[in-house]
């Protein structure tokens, strides 16, 4: 588990159904994800995967996002790993909360955590997000944790670029100075 001021970051379980559903089933939410919407079908699937890729043992995977104040399930945030993006391996830090906890910050703070989770005690070189050019909240959020664009990336079954924010670790030990 990871926590922050106002957050706990913890392994996913089958009992954050409910919450994921609100969260993938918001049009709003998923407005810049390929394939929009998600089915019950379809979010059940994601979760019990996530589930199973997280008992690897490499620490890589995705987190519920909890409010310390309450039970409450507001989104998630964690690691992903691409075998093979323009050719290289790559570890991408997501997230996605549920819309009516958007503008509190509480992105910033559950992907500040994974960031140094990653860089700190996973000791990773890299993380890159994948965000789109209008996903103007996405990008803030991944600026606000010290990446930077870098370049425009076409993923298999795009129609259009996405553009890749990346940060080393040692971006990370500048800011700190």
């Amino acid at each position: 588990m990871i926590e922050t001021e106002r957050l706990q970051l913890r392994s996913l379980r089958t009992t954050d159904f409910e919450a994921l559903y609100a969260l993938f089933s918001d049009p709003e939410v998923m407005k810049f994800s390929i394939g929009g919407t998600k089915t019950p079908d379809e979010v059940r699937t994601w979760l019990l995967e996530e589930i199973r890729n997280s008992k690897n043992g490499s620490g890589i995977g995705i987190l519920a996002v909890k409010l310390r104040s309450s039970a409450t399930v507001i989104g998630y945030c964690g690691l992903t790993r691409f075998s093979s993006l323009d050719g290289v391996k790559e570890i991408e830090i997501g997230y996605r909360l549920v819309r009516q906890y958007w503008g509190y910050g509480y992105a910033t703070e559950a992907a500040s955590a994974v960031r140094d989770f990653a860089f700190t005690t996973l000791q990773l070189d890299r993380l890159i997000a994948l965000i789109e050019l209008i996903n103007v909240r996405s990008i803030a959020v991944a600026q606000k944790i010290g990446m930077s664009y870098e370049k425009e990336v076409l993923l298999i079954d795009y129609d259009h670029p996405d553009h890749l924010y990346s940060m080393r670790r040692t971006d990370l030990r500048l800011q700190e100075k």
